[in-house]
């Protein structure tokens, strides 16, 4: 076919893109470009409060430093807790058997710290304590630490 056929006729640029990609899409609307910007707005206002308070709550973190087994009914625990000096905590110990299993579990308070101890600002603190065990324990270890709410 020749462009100068008369019986073809040629269509408008935009008709034959319409046709091949469909037709073009609409804008938004006043009214629905501001109904978009207000929910973008109160969801950036919502992860950014999220954001601030959980990064201002407190955090504890905790270091083995060994144990002792003295005899088949009792182990001593040696750790370090490193939290705001005014917090208080509460970290759970633990002792195992050969095969790991628990004989041996206790929780224990760290109160407030002096902030004018140690070189960190009082911030950690070394902690020892004993656990009555149901049998020989070969290894003890804090398990977890967590900050507890004075506002109770």
């Amino acid at each position: 076919m020749s462009s100068e056929d008369p019986s073809v006729t040629a269509l408008p640029a935009s008709t034959s893109l319409a046709n091949r990609y469909g037709s073009q899409k609409r804008a938004f609307k006043g009214k629905t470009r501001r109904n978009v910007v207000i929910a973008a707005l109160i969801v950036a206002i919502g992860l950014l409060a999220w954001f601030v308070t959980s990064s201002a709550q407190s955090s504890v973190s905790f270091k083995d430093l060994g144990y002792s087994a003295t005899d088949a009914t009792q182990s001593e625990v040696d750790f370090q807790v490193t939290k705001s000096p005014d917090a208080t905590a509460k970290c759970a110990v633990k002792a195992m058997d050969s095969k790991f299993a628990v004989v041996g579990w206790k929780v224990v308070q760290i109160g407030p710290n002096d902030p004018k101890a140690g070189a960190d600002g009082g911030q950690t603190t070394s902690q020892r304590t004993v656990l009555l065990t149901e049998s020989e324990a070969v290894s003890a270890v804090v398990d977890n630490c967590w900050i507890v709410d004075n506002s109770k």
